[in-house]
């Protein structure tokens, strides 16, 4: 899409993007939902995701966001779906000036590992609250206070992964029907995160866009520019079904 391509070169997949406008989505990806209602989506508890990656730039450096895993497409991007709240299970990369602060003292940029689903019935209970609650939490006190247990009804965990993207690493994904857990070459990085409902769907991408989501309220979503190229390469992309924990 854009100035995104996917490309096959002998047993690598090449995610490229090149000279993407700021007016123009630009986005290399493959998925496995395109057409597919949200409840015939393939994917489901217990599985593990083995990848093996490197980006062409690094943190910070790498513009727009990237990653794999699963999701349930909440926001209509590959098809003629009605929004959804959103779920998610996946390593996620996005960079400034993207601001998603869902976790508590994890920032809202950089190269996670994460879980999350807004359609938990404990976060449904709470939506009711949410125009009170997002005013209270522009105070910092209250949102140390009020935040961690709207956190934990979001089922939200991540943590920011302290790997160079530019070498090769293995990351695996582990997707339990009650917890899940993260891997980057061999190390345990996220362990016992809650996890979302299935069924989602499988994706893998590189972009150029950013977003912007606080507990505070704020909203954004744009596109940024890409001078050059930039990519993302994967020589190994396995889905496991059934598969016992390494914990």
């Amino acid at each position: 899409m854009g100035n995104g391509v996917v490309e096959q070169r002998g047993d690598v997949l090449l995610f490229r993007i090149h000279d993407a406008s700021a007016q123009r989505y630009s986005n290399a990806q493959i998925d496995d939902y395109r057409g597919l209602p949200r409840r015939r989506l393939l994917w489901r508890p217990p599985l593990r995701l083995t990848v093996r990656a490197r980006f062409s730039h690094p943190v910070g450096v790498l513009h727009g966001t990237a990653g794999f895993g699963f999701w349930n497409d909440p926001f209509m991007m590959t098809g003629a779906r009605w929004p959804a709240l959103p779920r998610a299970i996946w390593f996620f990369y996005a960079s400034p000036p993207s601001d998603m602060q869902l976790a508590l003292s994890v920032p809202g940029h950089g190269w996670k590992a994460a879980t999350l689903d807004a359609t938990r019935p404990s976060a449904l209970a709470l939506a009711p609250l949410a125009p009170i609650a997002v005013l209270a939490m522009r105070s910092y006190p209250l949102y140390r206070k009020l935040w961690p247990p709207i956190q934990s009804a979001l089922g939200v965990r991540e943590d920011v992964l302290s790997v160079d993207i530019t070498d090769w690493h293995v990351y695996v994904l582990e997707w339990q029907p009650e917890r899940a857990h993260f891997y980057t070459d061999g190390k345990l990085v996220l362990g016992n995160a809650p996890s979302p409902r299935g069924p989602l769907g499988f994706v893998m991408w590189i972009d150029n866009q950013y977003m912007v989501v606080t507990p505070q309220g704020r909203l954004g979503w744009g596109l940024l520019e890409i001078r050059g190229e930039q990519w993302m390469e994967i020589d190994q992309l396995e889905i496991s079904e059934g598969t016992a924990s390494q914990t």
